[in-house]
């Protein structure tokens, strides 16, 4: 597999739901639960391997970058939606505007005009929510993607813009969106220990129906 140097979360490294639904792919089974090893790299070759066991890795030279296997554990409950008019008050509110650590980031840089555009506010009870008009090549990484940082930052935002990045995810996927849908997306923090928070994250189609949801463990840099 190849990340594109478009599809960039930090500065360098492939963005983590879109690099981690890319190997999630390769594995013929459903739901995956992805562990990032390294900063995926961008316009690298990168092999996927599986040893038989239901696991697939990816190796960029000698270096681990990532383990796919079966998601353990139950599918967790949805993120609670808002309407598409919440969503989009909310995301007015979103506070990589003013602080974002990564601004170039394809799911949710500011700085960008050909990414996805989803910009997670902040709301009063903690939760996330953003409005999304799903593009025209849309596909189950563009999913994993799209559930990457609405989750994120419902843990960056309170702790003052603080970069957190993905370490796993998981993702129970049922449907896809159509291109030019507005779907809303809908992020939530669980529980911190440490430099590691779990989160949550719901795509919801127009109609509010359930399209994707999933469990990711985030990891702050150290400060």
């Amino acid at each position: 597999m190849r990340i594109a140097a478009r599809y960039n979360g930090p500065p360098g490294s492939g963005n983590g739901g879109y690099s981690a639904g890319l190997l999630a792919v390769s594995l013929s089974t459903s739901p995956v639960e992805v562990t990032l090893r390294l900063p995926p790299p961008l316009d690298t070759d990168i092999s996927v391997v599986s040893d038989g066991s239901g696991v697939a890795r990816a190796v960029a030279g000698e270096d681990l970058i990532a383990e796919a296997r079966p998601a353990p554990g139950q599918r967790p409950e949805p993120v609670p939606p808002v309407s598409e008019a919440e969503a989009r008050e909310a995301a007015k509110r979103y506070a990589g505007f003013a602080d974002h650590p990564f601004p170039t980031c394809y799911v949710c840089g500011p700085a960008r005009s050909d990414g996805l555009g989803l910009f997670p506010g902040v709301l009063p009870d903690g939760r996330t929510a953003a409005p999304w008009s799903v593009p025209a090549d849309v596909s189950e990484v563009t999913m994993w993607a799209a559930l990457d940082c609405p989750g994120g930052w419902s843990v960056i935002a309170p702790n003052g813009g603080r970069p957190y990045v993905l370490g796993r995810l998981a993702v129970w996927l049922d449907a896809l969106p159509s291109p030019s849908d507005e779907c809303v997306v809908m992020g939530r923090h669980l529980a911190s220990a440490g430099r590691k928070a779990d989160v949550l994250s719901t795509v919801y189609s127009p109609q509010g129906t359930v399209l994707a949801t999933a469990r990711a463990t985030w990891i702050a840099l150290p400060s």
